[in-house]
């Protein structure tokens, strides 16, 4: 059965963005993206709220996101490649390819795109993933550890989730990214 994988930027004090929204501290170098984009390899489907969706379409409408990066040009052609679920009741379309709409994100749709992928899934972004996190559909929990304190913002994790996480791989990266990931005991 294909895994449910939430992939997430966080700073050290367990946020994705900073109070204003701003997550330029995350931005990876050609290393870390290499790793990721050896990881996005096994991935079929990305599951996406809006604002998420809308951040990353940019890889697929706006060439100039990869210029200049050898890296950033792999991981678009694989973004392009990879099947999308945007859950969200305020779009009312989408624009980029293998690219479907959800207007919510429930325990049916997401068992829907887990027996229609081909490989694993991710669910990206802090708020979505809440609350796949919340409903207990995650298997694996991905942090890009990232060297920074921003002392508020979009948390990583909601508020009242308890999980019994198990260290399966750690990756420490020049930059002083660390990326670590653990399978979640059930």
């Amino acid at each position: 059965m294909a895994k449910i994988i939430y992939s997430v930027a966080s700073s050290l004090d367990g946020y994705n963005s900073d109070a204003q929204g701003d997550f330029s501290w995350a931005f990876p170098d050609e290393a870390v993206v290499a790793a990721l984009t050896a990881d996005a390899e096994s991935v079929s489907t990305y599951l996406l709220g809006r604002r998420m969706y809308e951040t990353m379409a940019v890889w697929e409408t706006d060439p100039s996101a990869a210029e200049g990066s050898p890296e950033s040009e792999k991981f678009a052609q694989v973004w392009q490649r990879t099947g999308k679920v945007v859950f969200s009741s305020s779009l009312d379309d989408v624009w980029t390819t293998n690219t479907r709409l959800e207007p919510a994100f429930t325990l049916e749709a997401v068992e829907r795109a887990r027996a229609e992928a081909t490989g694993d899934l991710t669910v990206e972004g802090p708020t979505l993933a809440a609350t796949a996190l919340l409903l207990g559909v995650v298997d694996v929990v991905e942090l890009l550890l990232c060297p920074a304190v921003v002392g508020g913002g979009t948390r990583v994790f909601p508020d009242g989730l308890s999980l019994n996480l198990r260290l399966v791989r750690e990756r420490r990266f020049d930059n002083g990214m660390v990326q670590a990931t653990y399978n979640v005991n059930r």
